[in-house]
Formats: C-alpha cells, structure tokens, sequence
C-alpha cells in the first residue's frame, strides 16, 4: 500500500528545520536508524526480491540477494562497527608559529541529504548511499527509479513504517519530479546514473550551491596483457559483462586483445558463457534487459555496427541464436564485436547491455592511448602476470577503481572508495570515505592564553621582525 506523505517542499522543510534543531546525533540514534534499516531489509528480502523480479520480467532472486541485499549488509555492519572511531575528533599538530595553541578535526552532519538512485540495482544503490547519510548523522530524502515502480513503491512503504518523516522519507514520482528534486537547497546531493542525466541534475543544484556525489558510468575497459591466460580472464569478464545483463555501470564495455588472439578469445568467452549459463532463453538466471526500450537500444546499436563493418559473433551456449532477438522475454543472447570503428555506437556510448566489442592492440602503449583517448572510465580491468605491465597500466591511466585479474570484485571492498573521475563522475563513498563524504569536518583552534599569535599583531617592531626572521630558518 502508499502511505501519505508530505508534499515534497513541506518534506524537505520538516527535515531541514529537524536537522538544524539536533545538529549533534549521538552514536546510540545513528545506530538504532542503521539496525532499523538492516531490519528493513532482513524482515523483507523475499519481498524485495520479488518486486526486483516483477520490475524486470526475468531477475533471479539470487542476484538481487547477493548485489543488492548483501552488499547493503555488508555495509550496514561495516558502518555500525566503526562508527564510535569515525566519529571522534581528530587531534591535529599545531605549527610552531600557533603555539601553544590546540587544534583538532569535529566531525559533524551536514543535515539533508538528497538521493537520487536508478534501477539497475534498485535496492542497493538506493540504499546504500542512505545508509551512509545516515551512519553520518544525517535525515535523508530519497527518490528512486520510476522505471521500477514496483520496487520504488515497497521501498517507499517499508522505509515510511520504520522511519519518522523527518528522519528518512521516500518521494516516488517520474523524471520531472527528480528535476525538482534536484533543486531542493540541499546539504548534499547524491545521485547514480548515466553521465547525460548526471550533467542536467548537476546544473539543477548548481543553482542552490550544492555540493554532489555523482556516480556515473562510461566505458570501462578490460586490458587482456600478453601474458595472461586467456580461460581464466575469459570466466572472470564474462560474469562481470553478464550479470544483470550488462546492466552494471562497472560492467566491461569493450576487450582490449593482443591482436592475433581474437579467435581464442571468442571460444574461451563462449565456453565461459556456457559454463555461467548453459542457456540463455527460459534461464531464471540470466536476467531480462529491464524493457522493450532497452532491448531496442541494444539491437539498434549492433545494427548500427554491422551496418559500419563490425563482425557480430553472438554467443548462445545452445547454438539456437542466429542473432540475439530471438526472445520476446528480452534475455538477449551476448554479443562479441569484431573489427570496431570509431563512430559506431557501441563505441561511443555506454553499452549497459550484454554487447562486448573487442579492439585488437599491437603494444600495451597503443592499448593505454586507446584508453586515454576516451573520457575517463569508472573502472578498469587488468589481465595478466607481468607486474611490469600491469603497474605500466596503472601508473599511466586514470579511472575511478581498479580491478586487477578480476572484474567488478572492487566494488564489494568496504575499505575501498569507490566513485568517478571527469565523465565518470566526482565523489567517493563506501565506508570510511563515504562517511566523510557526508560528514563535515569542521577546523577548530583553541588558543588558551595570548601566544605567539599576537606577534603577528600591529604595531609591528623589531621584535616582530627577529621573530619572522627565526620563522623562516625553521618553516
């Protein structure tokens, strides 16, 4: 059922006028909004897994078990266990020209924390960010995805029987609502999404001054070195590129291959394929392209390559697929392609579907400058055994993580900030990162007498030169 709620203006207000009167939200509050939110989740997982599924068509429960419900644990309980340390402050060292001033680092909420999340995982990057905001003290507004309505609207219900209003609130409504959203004068702003939605909800706050979080997406490249073993890259990229269909914003979109290898990468991917999916149509696990829209998009966009000369290599385990609309269920067949071009799409935009294009590099610098060439990805997936290379990589890209000899697996590191850079996005989150994210820390200097201060008052003497002069000698 749908509660009633405040209208969004009247929302924001309450929760804005609650933050300013407790600005200090002692440990024991942040704690009870966490465990009941983790109760939230444990007291409903089936049903959340089943309004996902609904949402979809075909999602099986065991993946929005393991990366939305447990990733959410997971960071619940890394959140209530570090909490009392994250929230101490910060002794700080006082320069010598400040002394014998005392300094430190208070940790305080910012108040209001907005978050707009999207549907791909609608349970986990709803409420992981929220989570966050609220281990940092904060009250949060939340505006899921419309595009999972089913699942916007159970999130709404149980956060609304949990949560006071002023504390945690759920606004449900469709894109024009989150551009309204968007312009609430908040203390933060989190959004996740595609880089183009990304710009319009930046320029929105922009006018209020509010600082973002903005977790994007792009086109993250998987590097295959010479000397990896192409079987064991293969399984690994292939559950990275086909969970949740390819609808993950780190998923792999593109293969860089030594040329020459393009034959063996084909089989090892479908071997890999048929290992994590013996079938693809009628598979409760392989997950359905969210709708007909999306499933369009992605044949248009195999269209649009073969049409430039790209050789398309669809990947069914049981050999039925001649292409990969074959199924009115949108468990859409992967795709490889072959002989890329800049200009085609699927070189150009995010993919965010089962479609791997594989571009073929003669020296790991001509791999690097295809990579630099393009906007700044939110991941990037090494393959090999050669430290030399692989730290060559590193030193000479930039992307939001990293994942080496594996794909996806960095996101699920507590203790790793995970976030954009450039098109990508800006901002980290996820533990002790996520937590100052959305915490402010304010400076403080606590001077107990008049100290060396006051030399730097007027009237200025000699005394005040022989004493910049010593300063200088020692700084």
């Amino acid at each position: 059922m749908t509660h009633e709620t405040l209208p969004m203006h009247a929302l924001f207000d309450a929760q804005y006028q609650a933050s300013r009167a407790q600005m200090e939200v002692p440990l024991a509050l942040r704690r009870d909004r966490l465990r009941r939110l983790r109760r939230l989740i444990d007291g409903n997982t089936k049903a959340l897994c089943a309004a996902v599924e609904a949402d979809f068509g075909v999602r099986s429960r065991n993946v929005t078990e393991v990366a939305d419900l447990f990733m959410l644990r997971s960071l619940i309980s890394h959140l209530n266990t570090h909490l009392p340390r994250w929230m101490k402050p910060i002794k700080v060292a006082t320069p010598v020209y400040l002394k014998p001033a005392t300094a430190y680092i208070q940790r305080q909420p910012l108040g209001v924390v907005g978050v707009i999340s999207p549907w791909n995982y609608p349970v986990q990057l709803a409420f992981a960010p929220a989570a966050t905001a609220l281990a940092a003290g904060n009250r949060v507004m939340l505006k899921p995805s419309e595009l999972t309505p089913l699942t916007s609207e159970l999130m709404a219900d149980l956060v609304h029987d949990a949560f006071d209003e002023e504390e945690f609130s759920v606004i449900q409504g469709d894109a024009a609502l989150a551009a309204r959203f968007a312009t609430l004068p908040f203390d933060h702003l989190f959004f996740t999404g595609s880089t183009a939605i990304g710009r319009k909800v930046a320029a929105e706050a922009a006018a209020n001054l509010t600082p973002m979080t903005l977790e994007l997406g792009g086109k993250s490249p998987c590097i295959i070195d010479k000397t990896c073993d192409l079987n064991d890259a293969a399984i690994k990229i292939a559950h990275g590129k086909l969970l949740n269909a390819g609808q993950t914003c780190i998923a792999p979109d593109y293969v860089l291959l030594p040329r020459g290898q393009e034959a063996k990468f084909e089989k090892a991917f479908a071997a890999a394929v048929k290992r994590l999916f013996p079938r693809i149509e009628g598979n409760p696990d392989y997950t359905s392209l969210l709708n007909d829209r999306y499933f369009e998009r992605m044949q248009a966009m195999l269209a649009d390559a073969q049409a430039k000369g790209a050789t398309l290599k669809v990947i069914d385990p049981q050999g039925a697929a001649a292409s990969p609309a074959n199924s009115a269920s949108r468990q859409m067949a992967p795709v490889l392609v072959f002989d890329t071009a800049s200009g085609m799409r699927v070189m150009e935009e995010e993919i965010f579907g089962p479609i791997l294009p594989v571009l073929s590099y003669g020296t790991l610098d001509e791999a690097i400058g295809i990579i630099n060439a393009r906007p700044r990805p939110l991941a990037l997936y090494w393959f090999g055994t050669s430290n030399s290379a692989r730290d060559k990589v590193l030193n000479n890209t930039v992307s939001g993580g990293v994942s080496v000899n594996d794909t996806l697996m960095h996101i699920a590191h507590e203790n790793l900030p995970f976030g954009g850079v450039g098109d990508s996005g800006w901002g980290a989150y996820h533990g002790h990162t996520g937590f100052l994210r959305l915490t402010h820390e304010k400076g403080v200097l606590v001077q107990s007498r008049l100290g060396v201060g006051s030399l730097f008052y007027p009237p200025y003497g000699v005394r005040f030169e022989q004493v910049i002069a010593m300063l200088k000698r020692v700084l």
